[in-house]
């Protein structure tokens, strides 16, 4: 099964379609565009303005299910009306409801194909693995246990911190990092310069992330391997060897491209999810084995746009409201293979489930990440520093401000909520849970409980980065301004910022809508032993802001020997702040905190200034 044959299968290899009448499975294949929110939205003008009254009355009211139930009223006395219409007219009711008022019901709905189990075989089966992981880590000795650890992903965002954090950890005593050779081109011809070997790019990764020690570096090893094939492509003779010492997999590797097709999502997310669930099986069944567990590394938004109810850390239903893209439906059925091999084929598993992952919490270092949140705030930067840089004549100073105002529109309900984590609470829940046997078998989300709006993005990006960004109701800026303005940017040959702005609008629309999904949070304090007190979502955001500003300067640097460089000069900067004011850094009111930039870094060169912060 390599990357290039990997068969996709079907959303109804895990999903049915039911009928509402019935109750009965109705027997046809599912598109996977079906199981996604915009193939069920903005059908209809009607629908497109009642989204936006549900806004503006939120907005007013302050009263989310207020509004809920008043609009339900409205859809009824809308039912009402297209019945009374159609028997004058002679037309079918349904047709008038659709036709003229958008008002579309289905007589069906989607869930999940779950295990043949009762709850009482489940509960005994988990107890039963969950037993046998303490057996085997108490086997390990209590103090330091000396765990064994494979890791794929490890050049990631999230992987990079669990290195980081891995590197001071006593009880790991070895960990070995899947990853891909490099083939390094020149750029004009194409030819091949060199190859890079996952021990070169191990070393590599090692000095970016300032992990200097001879006797800590001795404990990584850095091995050939691919998600995509079987036996996560790892050569016999190496496979032998981790089978005897592996204690645990945790698979961290994922795409996170929230706009790929279903194919691409299925291949990373759902074919590599189970080559690594076989390979930890094929670990844990060999006589002898030390494995304990397998960590499965997931998304909270498995649960995709529950608005009604939390979605909760130990059970997966079919989101109501669908899923916002096919990253959040392959991560959602990624999850229920890793179900059937825990509870079908015995296989020990924790799954960890993160939010929407951003920098680290004190100073916003994401060694040289510019995905997700980074994206549209280095937008908002680069707008903004083109604003003070404008010059020549009045048509062109005009020109600019007219660009600049368009890329400053952001689709965002003010009151929406989204669940920031920062990466270093995520890696410690996932070390965390390398100690933990209790964890198999759980659910875990790594997530907030406090959780930041649209309305106070909006405002800490007026205070770090200068720019007023003004925030639009989604639905309306999806279907109405949103092509408009690529349009009017298009004509004014800035096509690489419409593409940006169209790709920002779509991805993030769906996550910046009233009723955004709140995620149970308890575990990871309960199970992992996490600290009560979570990340504040606000001051990591500032974090942010001020690190995409400086270190990375809005992403125009991507060398990431000088991003790794730069945040070792931003962290010492952050910490001799901190001991300075007393405060944490987020906490640092704007002013101040550029203020002290001013006083203690030179920005040209990125150094520290021989002064006091």
């Amino acid at each position: 099964m390599n990357s290039g044959h990997m068969q996709i299968l079907p959303p109804s290899r895990y999903i049915e379609k039911v009928s509402l009448a019935t109750g009965d499975p109705i027997a046809e294949d599912i598109e996977p565009s079906a199981l996604l929110v915009q193939s069920h939205r903005d059908y209809h003008v009607v629908d497109i303005y009642a989204r936006f009254l549900m806004s503006w009355l939120i907005d007013a009211t302050g009263n989310e299910e207020l509004v809920r139930q008043a609009m339900k009223e409205v859809r009824k006395l809308g039912h009402k009306a297209a019945g009374l219409l159609a028997r004058a007219i002679g037309f079918k009711e349904e047709t008038v409801s659709t036709t003229l008022f958008g008002l579309k019901d289905r007589e069906y709905y989607f869930r999940y194909k779950r295990e043949p189990l009762s709850g009482a075989e489940i509960h005994s089966r988990l107890e039963a693995l969950r037993a046998e992981a303490r057996e085997r880590f108490e086997a390990r000795g209590d103090s330091q246990p000396q765990l064994r650890v494979l890791l794929t992903g490890g050049t990631g965002f999230v992987g990079k911190e669990i290195l980081w954090q891995v590197f001071s950890d006593p009880a790991i005593a070895e960990f070995v990092v899947l990853i891909r050779p490099k083939t390094i081109r020149d750029r004009k011809t194409g030819t091949v310069v060199k190859v890079l070997s996952p021990a070169d790019r191990g070393e590599k990764l090692l000095d970016q992330l300032w992990l200097r020690e001879p006797e800590q570096r001795a404990r990584f090893r850095f091995i050939a391997g691919d998600i995509e094939q079987p036996g996560l492509g790892i050569e016999a003779e190496e496979v032998e060897r981790l089978a005897a010492s592996l204690t645990h997999v945790i698979h961290c590797a994922a795409s996170v491209s929230f706009d790929d097709p279903y194919d691409e999502s299925f291949r990373a997310n759902v074919g590599g999810s189970l080559n690594a669930l076989e390979f930890s099986h094929s670990l844990q069944t060999r006589q002898d084995s030390p494995f304990i567990a397998h960590l499965s590394i997931e998304t909270s938004y498995i649960h995709g746009r529950q608005t009604q109810q939390q979605a909760r850390e130990d059970d997966v239903v079919f989101p109501r409201n669908f899923y916002n893209n096919y990253y959040e439906l392959t991560k959602a059925m990624a999850s229920l293979e890793t179900e059937h091999f825990m509870l079908q084929r015995g296989l020990r598993v924790v799954q960890l489930c993160p939010a929407i992952v951003i920098g680290e919490s004190q100073a916003g270092n994401n060694r040289g990440d510019l995905k997700v949140v980074n994206a549209p705030v280095n937008v908002f930067g680069r707008t903004e520093e083109a604003l003070k840089e404008q010059g020549g004549g009045w048509r062109k100073r005009s020109t600019t401000r007219l660009i600049a105002s368009m890329a400053s529109i952001f689709p965002g309900d003010p009151s929406a909520e989204l669940n920031l984590i920062p990466v270093d609470w995520v890696a410690r829940g996932i070390v965390a849970a390398l100690k933990r046997p209790a964890a198999v078998g759980e659910r875990v989300h790594l997530a907030t409980d406090k959780r930041i709006t649209a309305e106070q993005i909006q405002q800490i990006v007026h205070e770090e980065l200068g720019l007023k960004i003004k925030l639009a109701e989604p639905t309306i800026h999806r279907t109405i301004r949103l092509p408009l303005l690529t349009r009017v940017l298009g004509g004014f040959k800035q096509q690489r910022l419409a593409n940006a702005l169209e790709k920002l609008g779509t991805i993030f629309g769906g996550y910046s809508e009233w009723g955004q999904p709140v995620h149970a949070v308890g575990k990871d304090v309960e199970i992992l032993g996490l600290p009560e007190e979570r990340p504040g979502t606000e001051p990591a955001f500032r974090m942010l802001c001020r690190h995409n500003k400086y270190v990375q300067q809005f992403g125009k640097i991507r060398d990431l020997d000088e991003i790794s460089r730069r945040e070792e000069v931003w962290l010492a900067f952050i910490n001799d702040l901190e001991r300075l004011t007393g405060q944490e850094a987020g906490e640092i009111e704007a002013k101040a905190f550029h203020n002290a930039i001013d006083l203690g870094l030179d920005l040209d060169s990125f150094e520290r200034k021989h002064t006091e912060a």
